[in-house]
């Protein structure tokens, strides 16, 4: 398992949508609106640039006050959180095929946001337009695993609040007011995002014995899905008078397309077909849970069959056929060449 690379981004997706937070502080002096500079870093390579000596040989301008800086201050597995981790989620990939990715791994990131401001009022605008959106948490959209689309919810609680007013020395000496929120993000990681093809069919063989190298198979269940709706749109054929919610039996305008036993469709309504005389039809009405409607003349009739379930796609509803077998005819199935063999 170790050693298969896998890189979805997800700490620095969740850095960037931290930081992303507190882009747009402001504070107002008079009629002066000031956006409060953000950057990553921890706080003390400010503090130190601030007590640097100036060098008439360095074109650098000295750094501005107030600022904002944040970084990473640890990861920790967050066990309260953890989920099966043998469950694996899947996602629509096209008709055939899906992508699956094992349930993720909850781990929560600690951050440290520094607010460093020459006076009180500077740092105190900052810090009321922060901590009335934390309750003490605020939860942030942030789009994990971009390959399959999945959007999680990721908390940012606020634990706690410092304040240090770094003041030594004589009048001449910068004054640095520092408050540092401590917060703890909740986030998720996951694994390798793998493909798997759609299961279409699910075969299960009774033997006769134990022995199954050489017992025949005896019993066979066979499940394929099923659609409930017409999905080709092919009408084939009309209805001759306008039915009830409860009528079982009516006509259509031409029924030699239409067998008994086969699904028909008309509206949203799916009908089983229990007998069939000339063009008139013994139905069972709500078939497959849909709901008895009902239907005017000249309503289309639609025939869901194996082409409608060649369209069904992994997200869609449908149902299930199933076929119960018996065989005498001492063979076994071989799953390779995917036919009944002899022994």
């Amino acid at each position: 398992m170790l050693g298969t690379y896998t890189y979805n981004e997800i700490f620095r997706k969740t850095i960037v949508a931290f930081g992303t937070l507190f882009n747009n502080i402001e504070i107002r002096r008079s009629d002066e609106v000031m956006k409060v500079p953000l950057a990553y870093g921890p706080k003390q390579k400010f503090l130190a640039r601030l007590d640097q000596n100036p060098d008439p040989t360095n074109k650098r301008i000295q750094i501005t006050l107030p600022r904002l800086s944040f970084e990473i201050t640890g990861v920790e597995y967050d066990p309260s959180r953890k989920v099966s981790p043998t469950q694996k989620i899947k996602f629509k990939k096209d008709s055939d095929e899906n992508k699956n990715v094992f349930m993720p791994v909850p781990y929560n990131i600690g951050f440290e946001l520094g607010i460093i401001s020459k006076n009180q009022d500077d740092g105190l605008q900052i810090l009321e337009q922060i901590l009335p959106i934390f309750q003490p948490h605020y939860n942030l959209s942030v789009k994990l695993l971009t390959t399959v689309g999945e959007t999680k919810d990721v908390p940012i609680v606020l634990q706690n609040i410092d304040y240090e007013d770094d003041y030594e020395g004589d009048f001449a000496t910068r004054r640095a007011i520092i408050y540092t929120l401590t917060f703890t993000a909740k986030t998720y990681l996951y694994g390798p995002v793998t493909d798997a093809k759609v299961v279409r069919k699910t075969q299960v063989d009774y033997y006769a014995n134990t022995d199954t190298t050489t017992a025949p198979r005896a019993r066979r269940y066979t499940v394929q899905p099923e659609s409930t709706i017409d999905r080709d749109g092919t009408v084939a054929t009309t209805l001759s008078g306008t039915i009830s919610k409860t009528s079982t039996g009516f006509a259509v305008a031409n029924a030699s397309g239409i067998n008994q036993y086969d699904n028909i469709y008309i509206g949203n309504e799916l009908m089983r077909v229990v007998n069939k005389s000339g063009n008139n039809l013994s139905v069972i009405r709500g078939y497959e849970k849909s709901t008895p409607t009902v239907h005017s003349v000249g309503s289309n009739v639609f025939i869901v069959n194996d082409a409608d379930d060649a369209l069904l796609e992994s997200d869609d509803d449908f149902g299930f056929g199933e076929i119960y077998s018996e065989f005498t005819d001492m063979k076994k199935f071989n799953p390779v060449s995917g036919q009944d063999e002899d022994i």
